[in-house]
């Protein structure tokens, strides 16, 4: 397997997490999608990354498909429940967690454009998706130790690549100052190998 990625793009890093912790092999091929004409194009329609490309030539996109294909790869330390309640719930968790991301991604983009191009309401609109989207994580992960059922599954997973990939885009969200737990589980989740090898910077 080959995974076409960029070493700063949070759902890359989700799917470099996943790959790590179940301790599947995997080639990385660096990527950088700016151009309309990207490489990338021939392998996913859509230009996107983080694209899988499997030992048969075919192509899986986006990360939220890798990763569930991913875990049923290998039955180390599954990070998805089979049962379909608890199933749902993780899954919810990465919903929200990319749904933060997607907002924040085009927060970024907006502010990137010269200053009389940009939209005040467009801003403000992506904005108040992220700090709501914060604030429910953080209402959702109270003082337990993991997000979901009291054991690390692809939920936490979710949750640090958001928060890490804010930190590193936005830091004037200041997700840390506002919610002490989502610091204290971060800053936790820091500590393995596979989160503080794929950190952005």
């Amino acid at each position: 397997m080959q995974l076409l990625v960029s070493l700063l793009s949070p759902y890359g890093r989700k799917v470099r997490i996943v790959l790590a912790e179940k301790r599947i092999e995997c080639e990385l091929e660096l990527f950088d999608v700016t151009p309309a004409e990207s490489p990338l194009n021939a392998y996913n329609p859509l230009g996107k990354i983080p694209t899988l490309l499997l030992d048969d030539g075919s192509a899986l996109y986006d990360s939220r498909v890798i990763v569930e294909f991913l875990d049923a790869v290998s039955p180390i330390g599954r990070l998805i429940p089979k049962g379909n309640r608890e199933r749902v719930a993780v899954l919810r968790w990465e919903a929200l967690a990319d749904g933060v991301l997607d907002a924040g991604v085009l927060l970024r983009q907006e502010t990137l454009r010269p200053k009389t191009e940009q939209s005040t309401a467009w801003i403000e609109r992506q904005r108040g998706k992220v700090e709501r989207g914060v604030a429910e994580m953080a209402r959702d992960l109270g003082e337990r130790d993991w997000c979901h059922n009291e054991r690390f599954t692809l939920a936490d997973i979710s949750l640090s690549c958001c928060l890490g990939w804010l930190a590193f885009r936005h830091p004037e969200l200041d997700w840390r100052g506002k919610y002490a737990n989502l610091a204290h589980h971060y800053d936790r989740l820091s500590q393995r190998p596979a989160f503080a090898e794929t950190a952005p910077r």
